[in-house]
This record gives structure tokens, C-alpha cells and sequence, in this order.
């Protein structure tokens, strides 16, 4: 017995996405350990997963990412913006470390967050709350930059007033040449920010939902919140928001380039990141599944080793 034989009838069967094919999501999974590397037909021909044998190199390896691209946009004299995410977290002090080790001035680049806690109306937290993602990212990127930072009015929140100009101020800004770099973690249920799997039963065609730029209070899906409430706020599940801001697939599949991560280990063998990996990887592109456009576009994926599996039931 598991899932996929006994949850008709289940709570669990209205409350999972109704678009999600649990067979192919399960075939996915179930894969073994080395198999995570095999190119796949949907995949772009620049898109790389990088293997990570532990946390301190995974939050290496993607800061140094991160800097590198910034560097060399500066080195071609041009303008770089980035969408940024809260989570993962630890590549930027890394990205700090390396740009401040080689010097590079940050004031060409311009900082997109690609979401934010809000209420339903898409009124967002203080940018002085700690739980904040504008906190976070002062804390953690633009303020250690010092004097190598991006300028205060090149940092893009989302917020209920500037998250819907986004659009607009990304294609000015490729309009002047500038690239477009997507940083990004893998949810629980496959989302990118806070773009969730339930949306796609919103639109009647695949480009039509592609176009979407951004939701404002955005309904997040249970598995998120308990997601945030493990990763984020010590497993206390009335301290998570239930909706968000956030940005959508007509700005992060503009990508020129895509550096991702999972992280979602945690010790002890348990983990909840492992089928997000692999569907990610394997499942092929689905407006239920936003993160599966990831490998279609040129980019590197890191991953921490023990998420690749083999995902098999252990008891701890």
C-alpha cells in the first residue's frame, strides 16, 4: 500500500494540485543516485546540475556563481539584473566574499526579490521585520557589500506598489542591453518564488499562463506554508503568512541564464526537498509544475548529494 493506491476517497485527494500525474511525479523519485546527471530531451543544451557534498560547499559553489556573472557583466561594461530570492540564503555572504576579494563594484546591477510575505491584498510586512525578505537581504547581501554595493534605488522589493512595475523596468533595462539572471530555490511543491502548482487551472492555455508577470497576494498552498514553517520559523506554523507577493513565469522564463539551489536537508536522513529535485529534473515542462521550465533554460542547478536519493522509506 502507499499513496498512490489509497488516497482516493483521502483528504489528500482534493488538496493536492489536481493537475499533478502522482504516477509520473513517483516515477520521477525513483530513480537511483547516479542516474541525476542523465540529460533529459527537455533540457537546454547550457543548463548543468552540479552535485554538492555538503551544505558549506553548496552555499560556495552558488555565491561563487553568483559573483562570477556579476563580474563578468561588469568587465563587458554592462548593465546586469538580477532576480533574487530569500531562500536559499547562505550564497551570499560567499558572493560578498568573492566580490569584495576581487574588487568589483556592484552599481551596475539592479536587485529584483522575487517575492514577499503579504496579506490577500498584497499589503507586505515593514521592511524593519525581521521576518521580512527586504530585511533579509540588507542583512545578508547589500549591506555587508559596503561601498561595493548596489545602489539603494536600483533594489527592487515586492511590494503592492513596485512588484507590477517589474515588467516594465526589466525590459527597459534589456532594452539597454542588459542581461537577466534568475536566482532561485525549488519549493515543496514545485514552485518558483511563490508561484504555485494551483494557479495553472486559472488559465486555458500553456502561454497564457506563461505570461503572467506577478500575483499580489498570491494563495499559497498548505505544503508551502508547513514548508516555510519547517525551513523558516522554528516548525511554528501560525507564524507563516498564507499569502505572498510574488513574481511569475512571464519574468523568471525570461531568464538568460538560471542559477538554482536545493538545500532541503536535514539531517539524521530526512529531508524535504528530494522529489522536488528530481521532479524538477525529470517530470517535463507542466504549468503544474513551474519548476520543470528550469532545465530548459541555460543555467546551473546545485544540489545538495543526499538529495538525490535513493528515496526509499527508513525509519529514524
Amino acid at each position: 500500500m502507499n499513496l498512490l493506491s489509497t488516497i482516493k476517497g483521502s483528504m489528500l485527494e482534493s488538496w493536492l494540485p489536481s493537475g499533478w500525474d502522482l504516477a509520473a511525479i513517483d516515477r520521477c523519485s525513483g530513480h537511483s543516485p547516479e542516474q541525476v546527471f542523465d540529460r533529459q530531451n527537455h533540457w537546454n543544451d547550457e543548463f548543468q546540475p552540479v552535485i554538492c557534498d555538503t551544505i558549506h560547499e553548496f552555499d560556495t559553489y552558488m555565491g561563487h556563481e553568483m559573483a562570477l556573472k556579476i563580474k563578468a557583466s561588469r568587465e563587458r561594461g554592462e548593465k546586469l539584473a538580477m532576480i533574487l530570492p530569500a531562500g536559499p540564503m547562505g550564497m551570499y555572504k560567499w558572493a560578498v566574499y568573492f566580490l569584495q576579494s576581487w574588487g568589483v563594484h556592484t552599481d551596475h546591477v539592479y536587485g529584483f526579490n522575487m517575492d514577499e510575505w503579504s496579506d490577500s491584498e498584497g499589503n507586505t510586512l515593514l521592511p524593519s521585520n525581521p521576518g521580512s525578505f527586504q530585511y533579509g537581504m540588507e542583512q545578508a547581501f547589500y549591506g555587508p557589500l559596503g561601498e561595493l554595493t548596489v545602489p539603494e534605488n536600483q533594489r527592487n522589493f515586492a511590494t503592492k506598489d513596485n512588484l507590477p512595475r517589474y515588467a516594465d523596468k526589466l525590459n527597459d533595462l534589456k532594452a539597454q542591453g542588459a542581461k537577466l539572471i534568475v536566482v532561485y530555490g525549488i519549493g515543496r511543491v514545485f514552485h518558483i518564488a511563490f508561484w504555485e502548482p494551483h494557479f495553472a487551472a486559472e488559465f486555458e492555455s500553456e502561454q497564457e499562463w506563461a505570461k503572467q508577470t506577478h500575483r499580489l497576494g498570491a494563495n499559497l498552498h498548505p505544503l508551502t506554508i508547513e514548508q516555510n514553517a519547517i525551513t523558516s520559523f522554528k516548525s511554528r506554523t501560525t507564524l507563516v503568512p498564507c499569502y505572498a507577493n510574488t513574481i511569475g513565469p512571464g519574468l523568471f522564463l525570461q531568464a538568460d541564464y538560471a542559477i538554482g539551489g536545493a538545500d532541503g536537508a536535514m539531517g539524521r536522513g530526512m529531508m524535504w526537498q528530494g522529489m522536488s529535485l528530481w521532479t524538477t529534473l525529470r517530470y517535463g515542462q507542466s504549468p503544474w509544475v513551474p519548476s520543470s521550465y528550469m532545465p530548459t533554460m541555460p543555467g546551473k542547478l546545485f544540489f545538495l548529494k543526499e538529495l538525490a536519493g535513493p528515496l526509499t522509506a527508513e525509519l529514524n
